[in-house]
């Protein structure tokens, strides 16, 4: 019997990260490594939240910002698809950016393990949106949307590019 084909098994490429992304660097600790020598997978979405963490912090949306909106961020949603192990002493980058903003906030991830200049993993994650009170903003509200527009030119830094 043949391996199934078509749409609903097909894994494309997530898109790749736009020049406004913002990228963090790490290098793996011992203590994310398992007894196979590789990053336990569990401690990947851990490396997601510092990238998702920095751009937020980028977007003035972090959380004492947000209280400030009088909104918070819960997570609804994650995907992640790894391309090749982490090691112990990897140098990594991580790359996150806002690709859905409207309804709920979609930020996109690529891993890149520049140890070895290969892609590690990429993803995405969802967020919604409540009030203060915990109700659900069935939109993503028009200052949080304002922040998330791209920097101009003049306060982009400069940043690795993804293989």
């Amino acid at each position: 019997m043949s391996a199934p084909t078509g749409p609903s098994h097909a894994r494309p490429r997530l898109s790749s990260p736009p020049p406004t992304a913002v990228a963090i660097e790490l290098e793996v600790p011992f203590h994310d490594v398992d007894v196979l020598e590789v990053v336990w997978h569990g401690h990947y979405p851990k490396y997601l939240d510092l990238a998702r963490t920095a751009l937020l912090r980028s977007r003035k949306l972090d959380v004492d910002d947000l209280r400030t909106l009088g909104y918070r961020f819960l997570l609804s949603e994650s995907y992640l698809r790894h391309a090749s192990p982490l090691r112990y002493g990897d140098r990594v980058r991580v790359f996150a950016w806002p690709a859905e903003v409207e309804s709920r906030i979609r930020i996109g991830y690529r891993i890149v393990n520049l140890t070895r200049e290969v892609l590690a993993a990429e993803g995405f994650t969802v967020l919604v949106t409540s009030n203060a009170a915990g109700e659900l903003c069935l939109e993503t509200p028009a200052p949080i949307v304002e922040r998330f527009r791209p920097p101009g030119p003049s306060s982009a830094g400069p940043r690795g590019s993804p293989p």
